[in-house]
């Protein structure tokens, strides 16, 4: 082996030791889902990389996994998943009243879940009937008007 060979496998060593440490520490002290971590972990490599100067070799980089392809839904799909009663995630075929609680188990967001389908920006995060269903519930409590003195 080389000196470099060497070098960088220390450097990937001690590198890896960090993240390890940082990441446990932090995970500590946060509410991640299973599928946040290997993203935690990923973000601090870079960081910690960048700030010792190391740049991985070719080899070290290609066994990084590759951005997630676009899965773009076809309009009749994009249709079909919204009914007044529920609309159907794109991420385990279910219907839900509301899709924001669903999308964080999954580690979305509502911008990235339609980024990540190619879904319309107004692609709507809750069905039409829990909406109305919501809003007669705030009118009924005399929510938005003024209050009498």
């Amino acid at each position: 082996m080389s000196d470099t060979a060497l070098n960088d496998i220390e450097k990937q060593t001690a590198v890896a030791a960090m993240v390890a440490a940082l990441v446990t520490e932090y995970v500590k002290n946060q509410p991640l889902t299973v599928e946040q971590i290997p993203t935690v972990f990923a973000t601090f490599k870079t960081e910690i990389e960048a700030l010792w100067g190391f740049t991985p070799t070719a080899a070290a980089s290609a066994a990084e996994p590759a951005e997630e392809a676009v899965e773009k839904q076809t309009p009749a799909a994009i249709r079909k998943s919204i009914k007044p009663e529920a609309l159907t995630s794109f991420v385990d075929g279910k219907p839900y009243k509301t899709l924001t609680r669903h999308l964080t188990k999954h580690g979305l967001t509502p911008d990235t879940y339609r980024q990540k389908f190619g879904l319309p920006a107004d692609y709507p995060m809750t069905c039409s009937a829990y909406s109305e269903q919501r809003s007669q519930l705030a009118k009924s409590s005399g929510l938005g008007q003024k209050r009498v003195a």
